[in-house]
C-alpha cells in the first residue's frame, strides 16, 4: 500500500514539475515582449504554433522520464533482488538500469530538436 502511495505521489509531483516547467516556457515570450515579439515577427512564426512547440517539448520531456522512471523502479526493484542473491552480478545490473535511464534522455533529445525547430 505504502509503494503505491509513494509512486502516485511521486507521479503527480512530477506532473505538477512539467505543467510548470510548459507554462513558463508557454508565457516567457511575454515576460521579455520587446525583443522577443521583434524576433517572432522577424521570422513569422505564429505565437499558437510556437505554443504547441512548447507543449510538445514539453510533452517528449515528460513522457520519456515518466517512462524511464517506471523502468528504473521495475529494474532497481529486481536488480537489488538479484544482487542480494549473487553480488558479483553488479557490473549487469548498472548496465541494464543505465539502459533504462537512457530512455530519459532520449525524451530530453527530441525536446530539444523540436526547440531548435521553432
Amino acid at each position: 500500500m505504502t509503494k503505491s502511495v509513494f509512486v502516485a505521489a511521486s507521479l503527480f509531483l512530477s506532473a505538477v514539475l512539467v505543467a510548470a516547467l510548459a507554462s513558463l516556457l508557454m508565457w516567457q515570450p511575454l515576460a521579455f515582449a520587446e525583443t522577443d515579439v521583434v524576433a517572432i515577427t522577424e521570422r513569422i512564426i505564429d505565437p499558437g504554433v510556437q505554443r504547441w512547440g512548447f507543449v510538445t517539448a514539453a510533452a517528449a520531456t515528460a513522457i520519456g522520464s515518466l517512462g524511464a522512471a517506471y523502468a528504473v523502479a521495475t529494474i532497481g526493484a529486481a536488480a537489488v533482488g538479484a544482487l542480494t542473491e549473487k553480488p558479483e552480478l553488479f557490473g549487469r545490473v548498472v548496465i541494464l538500469v543505465g539502459l533504462a535511464e537512457g530512455i530519459a534522455i532520449y525524451g530530453l533529445i527530441v525536446s530539444v530538436l523540436i526547440l531548435n525547430r521553432l
